[in-house]
């Protein structure tokens, strides 16, 4: 039995995507874009909305398979352990960024 890979679905794509759409001079403004025209506060929404999607068909596969209700548990585990997967990831991001301004407001002009 193969087991389908997990992916991070819209998390990663639209965070790591905006790296490159930042300008360089060093005055970004709060409502910078990318190439797509969509804002950082734009990506972070859809990013936490993905993550509660991921999070909600977890608890609904788990809540089938406790009942009786799911036919394949392979499922259910697939759901969990994506949105696992999804949540240690966006705690990861979560953290860096806090490093990062941790860092900022330490920097001495």
């Amino acid at each position: 039995m193969i087991v389908p890979s997990i992916g991070i679905g819209s998390l990663g794509t639209s965070i790591g995507g905006l790296g490159t759409s930042i300008p360089s001079t060093g005055t970004a403004a709060a409502g910078a874009t990318n190439s797509s025209g969509k804002s950082f506060g734009d990506a972070l929404t859809n990013a936490i909305g993905s993550l509660e999607n991921s999070q909600t068909t977890a608890a609904q596969s788990a809540q089938q398979l406790a009942t009786g209700q799911a036919t394949d548990p392979t499922t259910a585990i697939t759901a969990v352990e994506n949105a696992s997967l999804s949540m240690d990831f966006a705690s990861q991001i979560r953290n860096q960024l806090d490093t990062v301004a941790s860092t900022l407001f330490q920097t001495q002009v």
